[in-house]
């Protein structure tokens, strides 16, 4: 690791101006950006780390502080790295311990807060902070400690998490639902201060991080530290193109069907992999399930897996393989294709339109390294929940559909860990598309 001095400059001025203070000692920190038209600053021999990390000190020393990246290294965090972001007091709990267990492959999950906001309406703070703009819409406060609390369905609340961010330059987040969450109709995103965009946090960004929650089909009930959603961190630009997927597909394949390797020449690319909907279904015609009306409420605190009937309708398919989709209903459909995500990639789901507003498939979710991967050749990827809605008319969809899409992106390095059984993951090789919450037939 390089040697380097330690005079703190205050956050506040080094994010409008990184030459703050040239004629004094600073910290060099290799996850400042290169100089690029988005950061027009010169290039300056040293930069500042962040007051907090620099300043907090452990039996490692503030050595230990500052991670070993280059500042023009491009990708994801794996879990030894974001492991490492906790311990240099980028990701910080305050007096709550950041447990071990809820770092991923290449994601960390968020813990909910003491407490939830019922407010009258979503928002964004813009220039302003969260708390200073959430007053006027808060209508009730509820506590999340003990036993919990019920949130009713199709009713907005903000809760703050207890994780909280202090990014140096370079450094951004994203968040996204769990896959577990997004599975039971849970809408949830990442609110931070001083934003107009949610669930992207930008490089650099101090303070903390609210999540906005909505169950649209159960009421559910929900305590402290319970984790819907969770944060990826990045560095540079670790985007894929469409020909680096394909390039990466002849070398290592990341779609297949029928256990077979999907030919390059029939990848379905335009800023992402797209996938479609699997409508054969198993032997009996059941493609997926959908929610049902007055269903009871759905108890995420109690660690067990709940019976499905209460909640979900089987669903199966017309003749022809087809399926109409009922107006604002949810549903739970398997993907055609089989997934395989490599130790080397990160890939997202990115909400999808194909309808041009008929048709809403699928939260955005991330896939963490190893998902569907198998380096013995065991099994051959892993196909993907799809979540779907309708919106205002009757809509028929059909086998082999596309749907959905997958971004790619680098990782900086290799997880240690990989997703899958060995890390206690849910979903590798499955073949039943509800959440862990409830009692699965398979998989």
């Amino acid at each position: 690791m390089p040697s380097f001095r330690t005079t703190l400059v205050d956050d506040r001025l080094f994010l409008r101006n990184p030459r703050v203070h040239p004629s004094r000692p600073q910290v060099i920190h290799s996850l400042c950006p290169t100089p690029s038209p988005s950061h027009p600053f010169p290039p300056a021999p040293d930069v500042l780390c962040s007051v907090r990390a620099c300043t907090q000190t452990t039996r490692h020393g503030v050595a230990a502080r500052v991670l070993n990246l280059q500042p023009t290294s491009e990708g994801v965090l794996p879990g030894q790295l974001l492991e490492g972001a906790i311990r240099a007091g980028y990701i910080d709990a305050g007096r709550f311990k950041i447990p071990d267990g809820n770092v991923q492959p290449a994601s960390l999950d968020l813990r909910l807060g003491e407490r939830a906001l019922r407010i009258r309406c979503s928002f964004l703070p813009g220039n302003d902070s969260v708390e200073r703009k959430l007053k006027d819409y808060i209508l009730d406060e509820i506590d999340l400690r003990g036993d919990g609390a019920m949130l009713e369905a199709r009713c907005p609340y903000l809760i703050e998490l207890k994780e909280r961010l202090d990014l140096p330059a370079g450094l951004r987040g994203k968040a996204n639902p769990k896959s577990s969450t997004g599975r039971i109709d849970v809408f949830t995103r990442v609110i931070t201060d001083h934003s107009d965009r949610f669930d992207e946090i930008a490089p650099g960004y101090h303070g903390p991080l609210y999540l906005e929650v909505v169950p649209l089909s159960f009421a559910i009930r929900v305590k402290e530290d319970l984790t819907l959603n969770q944060l990826r961190l990045s560095m540079g630009r670790p985007w894929l193109s469409d020909d680096e997927v394909c390039r990466v597909h002849l070398a290592q394949p990341i779609l297949f069907k029928g256990g077979a390797p999907v030919p390059v020449d029939d990848l379905v690319l335009s800023h992402g992999l797209f996938l479609g909907l699997d409508l054969h279904g198993d032997e009996r015609g059941q493609v997926g399930h959908s929610t049902r009306d007055s269903a009871p409420l759905l108890d995420l605190t109690m660690g067990g897996e709940v019976d499905p009937a209460p909640f979900w309708d089987p669903v199966f398919r017309e003749d022809g393989d087809r399926l109409v989709l009922s107006p604002k209903r949810f549903y739970l459909l398997m993907s055609h294709e089989a997934v395989s995500i490599p130790p080397n990639l990160a890939a997202e789901m990115t909400a999808y339109d194909p309808t041009s507003g008929e048709l809403r498939t699928h939260y955005a979710g991330f896939f963490d390294p190893g998902f569907g991967f198998d380096p013995t050749g065991g099994f051959r990827g892993s196909r993907a929940a799809l979540e779907v809605r309708a919106h205002d008319v009757p809509f028929m969809v059909e086998n082999g559909q596309a749907v959905c899409k997958l971004t790619f992106e680098r990782m900086l390095e290799e997880p240690i860990a990989l997703y899958g059984t060995g890390i206690g993951s849910s979903y590798q090789q499955q073949e039943e598309t509800l959440s862990r919450y409830f009692r699965r037939s398979q998989g």
